[in-house]
């Protein structure tokens, strides 16, 4: 058995799960995927930016994503893309992330300034389910992992993104509102 079928026996196995509510329909949280200026204001842990967001959410398309580390941490960046399998607006994402160079080439992870034990394709899954009141339960699935430090690393920073967008779509100034 391969590797790759391995990953696909077991898929949720070392799997990253993220889950919060949104206080928006998923309507207005699915544009926080396909907005590039709201998605600007999360991708990224705590202390980092996204100074880049080339977006294009269709089945075939791909979101090229920068995440800048803080000064004092040198600043690095890493780029993303995330390469769209299934796109079912507003209810569901499947994507996979590689790293990429400034100009979109693949890199290898450890090429690309992370651990080398992250996987060269890391597959999502992002799904948006109304609740009651208008507002949407938003669960992201990372799977592909083999060790879990590698895992709980993701883990972290995906959480961190996540708090980032809940907090965003309850701030007074949230993407639905008319100022």
């Amino acid at each position: 058995m391969t590797a790759d079928d391995q990953q696909h026996a077991h898929p949720t196995e070392h799997a990253v799960v993220v889950s919060r509510e949104l206080d928006v329909p998923p309507d207005v949280a699915w544009t926080a995927w396909s907005d590039p200026d709201l998605l600007r204001r999360w991708w990224g842990p705590v202390g980092f930016t996204c100074p880049r967001a080339d977006v294009d959410v269709r089945v075939g398309g791909s979101t090229l994503v920068t995440m800048q580390a803080p000064d004092e941490w040198g600043g690095f960046r890493i780029h993303n893309r995330w390469s769209f399998r299934t796109v079912q607006a507003p209810e569901r994402l499947e994507f996979v992330s590689t790293f990429v160079d400034d100009a979109g080439a693949p890199l290898a992870p450890a090429d690309a300034g992370v651990p080398a034990t992250v996987p060269d394709e890391v597959p999502h899954v992002v799904v948006l389910e109304p609740l009651p009141d208008g507002r949407t339960r938003l669960t992201l699935t990372e799977t592909g992992y083999v060790d879990e430090e590698t895992r709980a690393q993701s883990q972290a920073g995906q959480e961190q993104c996540i708090d980032k967008m809940q907090a965003l779509f309850a701030a007074p100034d949230r993407p639905d509102r008319d100022g």
